[in-house]
């Protein structure tokens, strides 16, 4: 990966490819550069303020709606929406891209994007899931990256992850709606998780397929994600008729097709 003032030079390892395949995760710490997290943190802000007044305004609102307003924020697919050049740029990086090849291989598209935030002293927790059980029929797995511009900790409520050995052995299973605490969970065993612990610029990067959760934050200051998610092909909606989200060519033969746009 070429070095920029924007990107910042990474090297994913063998040990680390063969840990996906057959654990569905590694953990990449502080490989963000400090513009990437700058860009971030600053459109959370705008991002949070501008959901708020949405969701305040809105007069039907979906009953398995997983934002808590105040508490947890899952606000997805706004890039384009809202107008975000900055969240373009890291959407489609080369640190994004160098993740891709390293993962899902030399063809990629945009699945999702969104932001990730726990609110201090009362962002909620979330339950086992895999992120293929939200799109809710057969699909092609896909990438998650889980991009930290705060330092993650068990007090701040981090991500706990199940590797493909203890939970779910990288296969897809029905997930249940927990009207309670709004959201859905597919794994109901007694296994904790390997917490996510990491500084700030630091990445998760797991597949759909892994089983993950996360705690309460604790702390007095939010726990800010920004998560982008990445599909080897288009993935369709369950009758085949269109997109079921994003579909946006990233990568083909490995070259980011993005840019030449």
């Amino acid at each position: 990966m070429t070095t920029t003032a924007y990107d910042k030079s990474i090297t994913i390892t063998e040990e680390q490819k063969r840990q996906y395949r057959e654990e569905g995760y590694f953990i990449l710490e502080g490989v963000m550069s400090d513009q990437q997290m700058d860009d971030i943190k600053e459109e959370a802000a705008r991002f949070m303020k501008r959901h708020d007044e949405e969701h305040a305004a809105a007069s039907n609102r979906n009953a398995r709606d997983i934002n808590q307003a105040g508490l947890r924020y899952f606000i997805g697919n706004k890039h384009k929406v809202w107008g975000s050049a900055k969240l373009e740029r890291y959407i489609y990086s080369e640190l994004m891209a160098e993740i891709c090849r390293a993962t899902i291989g030399d063809t990629a598209y945009l699945f999702n994007e969104q932001y990730v935030i726990k609110a201090g002293e009362k962002g909620t927790a979330f339950a086992w899931h895999q992120d293929s059980g939200y799109v809710g029929h057969p699909h092609t797995p896909y990438l998650t990256v889980w991009s930290t511009v705060d330092a993650v900790t068990e007090e701040n409520g981090t991500i706990y992850i199940l590797p493909y050995s203890i939970g779910g052995k990288g296969k897809l299973v029905e997930h249940q709606w927990m009207e309670e605490t709004k959201d859905y969970q597919g794994y109901f065993g007694d296994h904790p998780g390997i917490p996510v612990i990491c500084p700030a610029g630091s990445i998760a990067v797991f597949s759909s397929l892994t089983f993950h959760r996360s705690g309460r934050n604790t702390t007095p200051t939010p726990r800010r994600v920004f998560l982008t998610q990445y599909s080897p092909d288009v993935i369709m909606n369950k009758e085949g008729t269109a997109p079921w989200a994003w579909a946006e060519p990233f990568l083909k033969d490995g070259r980011n097709v993005h840019e030449a746009a």
